[in-house]
């Protein structure tokens, strides 16, 4: 039984993890936060237009949305992608998520 709870335990924790490069702090009431989605930075120029993309989950059992850097840049209507970020909000444990892509370029 000690094992399978701490299988349970590592498996919760592992569930907060990012492949974003970077993850600000979160709340569990509240979080609403901007990151960059990449960390090369060396002669980094956004461009001129910015597209954005989202997608939402309610109460943890329903999501939707295409927060792809393609839904982004044809939001933007930008064919050189030159940067990206995110926004992550949370809402009361989970109960609304939103999630946007961000992507700079011409």
């Amino acid at each position: 039984m000690k094992k399978l709870l701490s299988i349970a335990i590592v498996a919760l924790a592992l569930t907060g993890c990012t492949t974003a490069p970077f993850m600000p702090s979160t709340g569990a009431l509240y979080t609403n936060n901007k990151a960059p989605l990449q960390l090369e930075y060396n002669n980094t120029d956004l461009g001129h237009k910015v597209g954005q993309a989202s997608s939402h989950s309610f109460v943890g059992l329903f999501a939707f949305g295409d927060t792809s850097v393609q839904a982004a840049a044809k939001d933007g209507n930008i064919k050189v992608i030159k940067h990206t970020d995110y926004e992550f909000t949370n809402v009361f444990f989970g109960l609304f998520t939103k999630t946007t892509v961000y992507v700079y370029g011409d």
